[in-house]
């Protein structure tokens, strides 16, 4: 009889996938209670995956869990922890961007341009359905990873893999951050030019603007939902 190397894919990973899944396509929606007794049952699992799987979701900031009352999903960030974020951002992504910069190889661009490649093809799809979303969400993700890790600092690269799930958070409990894409990509490109050509004040600079961009895109569309939101009762 044939040995067979078929890899599981654990539980908890299949958790943590489908929950993802769930926050993507709005199924579970921003502040949403997550009771892990409704959720065992829902997906005929027992506690301890859903529980891991929680707690990793917890450390990218998708999650949160609160004393005596379980876990729920993240809520919308506040204007407040916006700005906050975008703070955090431009002290570390410029400086990791101009290190890259000085650090290019052909390998390393390879990777940086197949992520822009990938998010271009997410650009008309990131808003209207979930594949797309999710290509934007990964490809988005991977450029600044592999921009924060090229710059070979491995203190910044920590800093920023902390700040990444908030900026995941950010990117998908916002409009803004679903329709971005179309915006974005060509930052990504100025980005990827600059580094490119190992001039690292410019790669530092197109990095700065994206990230400027990014928040005041979300910043404009949140003042609009709120002056809106007084008529839309009348």
């Amino acid at each position: 009889m044939r040995e067979q190397n078929v890899k599981k894919t654990p539980m908890a990973d299949r958790m943590y996938d489908v929950l993802l899944q769930q926050f993507m396509s709005g199924v579970r929606g921003a502040g949403q209670s997550l009771n892990i007794d409704a959720l065992t049952r829902e997906f005929d699992v027992s506690q301890t995956p859903l529980r891991e799987a929680l707690a990793r979701l917890e450390h990218t900031g998708l999650v949160e869990r609160e004393a005596l009352r379980g876990y729920r999903v993240a809520p919308m960030m506040t204007r407040l922890e916006v700005q906050q974020l975008a703070e955090a951002r431009l002290l570390l992504e410029p400086k990791l961007a101009e290190y890259a910069a000085l650090r290019v190889t052909d390998e390393f661009m390879s990777a940086l341009r197949e992520t822009i490649d990938d998010f271009h093809r997410s650009a008309a799809l990131a808003d209207v359905e979930t594949e797309g979303f999710a290509l934007y969400w990964r490809s988005d993700d991977r450029f600044h990873m592999l921009i924060a890790a090229q710059a070979g600092n491995p203190f910044l690269e920590k800093a920023y893999a902390a700040l990444a799930g908030q900026i995941q958070r950010f990117r998908l409990f916002s409009k803004p951050g679903r329709t971005g894409a179309k915006f974005a990509a060509p930052e990504h490109n100025a980005i990827s030019d600059a580094i490119a050509a190992g001039d690292g004040i410019a790669a530092a600079d197109a990095m700065r603007a994206h990230v400027v961009g990014a928040t005041e895109r979300l910043l404009a569309e949140t003042s609009a939902q709120e002056t809106a939101a007084p008529s839309s009762g009348s």
